[in-house]
């Protein structure tokens, strides 16, 4: 897992960790140059060219000078046909001789020596710290600065589940359980209409002002939907163990190829992220042993939960459900939910001790 601390730089360490950045990617920049002059790419041979030559024109320290190295190495693995060039203010890899973390701070190094940072992340990730493995990565993103590190947490054994709580996502309703909960996108949809109006006037206009205003409105909405999808996948994820279930989500991958929609309506749904949503459920279940299942969510809004019918016409308006053989009828987001539910209630494969890591099995069909 990769935990995200934020750190608290005053105003002068603020420009120390930026010239940081600048020296070392020009370091690489030096150290790629090279390598692909001599066509050498393995971090060996690069070590052997440039690190004495790097240390000294840059005045790095050696380690500094290793990571670099390896930085320009690990960026040839992909392939060695273009040459690789690294931004003044790219991420900067770092390992625990030049990086300590203490109680509320980090010691860092930097061009200006080290530095005694503060720093804030969430609580979880705090007790997560002593598990850290690898390196860390300082990167500057928005005006703030982050050390993105990557930490070993334990996985809890996954639970044999009574039942199965089925989940229908969508646009309107972000997402409705097989309980009959509905998790309101409403106010998502509205926000995001706001937002594409105001980008348009802005880029519109045109001037200095609205480019500004657009540059610092770009993030802003997609850090509200991430936000509303942290609160949805947490509230479907107690629920579940709450009640000793496990989830039963749909499979949505490659919709958007897969279905037509009208002009008017393209913008909401390539702005869906459903995927996220699935994403955040997916790991937050696992950190507490709940299984999650996949379910192939072919007709699963057109069949009757009551007798089994399969018709287009069961589904009369786009928030409701009629079954035209039984008359069972209800809201048409808790019939898909509940379709959902016993797609996975009737696979007989299902182990839940012996779930794959990914926590996905073959796809299902709720009409087979």
């Amino acid at each position: 897992m990769v935990a995200a601390i934020k750190l608290l730089p005053t105003d002068e360490q603020a420009r120390v960790l930026e010239d940081t950045l600048k020296v070392t990617n020009r370091a690489a920049n030096t150290i790629s140059e090279i390598a692909w002059q001599r066509k050498s790419f393995g971090q060996y041979k690069l070590h052997k060219l440039t690190y004495y030559e790097i240390k000294d024109e840059f005045q790095l320290t050696a380690q500094v000078v290793v990571r670099t190295i390896a930085k320009v190495a690990d960026a040839y693995k992909l392939d060695k046909k273009t040459k690789r060039t690294f931004k003044s203010l790219g991420a900067v890899a770092y390992d625990d001789r030049i990086l300590r973390f203490h109680e509320d701070a980090v010691s860092i190094w930097t061009v200006a020596g080290r530095q005694h940072i503060s720093f804030v992340c969430a609580g979880r990730f705090r007790e997560a710290l002593k598990c850290r493995r690898g390196q860390s990565d300082l990167v500057f993103k928005g005006g703030k600065w982050y050390l993105f590190i990557t930490v070993n947490v334990e996985e809890p054994s996954l639970i044999e589940p009574e039942d199965w709580l089925g989940i229908d996502l969508g646009i309107k309703n972000i997402a409705a359980d097989s309980d009959g909960e509905s998790y309101c996108g409403k106010q998502l949809k509205g926000l995001r209409h706001r937002y594409a109006r105001i980008r348009s006037r802005l880029q519109t206009k045109g001037t200095k002002s609205a480019k500004r205003l657009l540059k610092k409105r770009r993030s802003k909405e997609r850090r509200m939907a991430r936000d509303i999808n942290h609160q949805v996948s947490k509230k479907i994820v107690r629920k579940a163990q709450g009640t000793k279930r496990g989830i039963s989500l749909e499979d949505l991958t490659g919709i958007r190829a897969r279905v037509t929609v009208k002009k008017s309506q393209r913008r909401t749904v390539h702005s869906w992220s459903f995927g996220q949503l699935r994403q955040f459920v997916e790991y937050k279940a696992k950190f507490v042993g709940i299984p999650v299942l996949l379910v192939d969510p072919r007709n699963t809004s057109r069949t009757c939960p009551n007798c089994g019918h399969v018709d287009k016409r069961n589904r009369p308006a786009q928030d409701s459900f009629s079954c035209v053989s039984c008359s069972f009828a209800g809201d048409a987001d808790t019939v898909a939910a509940e379709n959902i539910r016993r797609a996975a209630v009737n696979q007989p494969d299902v182990v839940c001790g012996n779930l794959p890591h990914n926590h996905e099995l073959t796809t299902l069909s709720v009409s087979s």
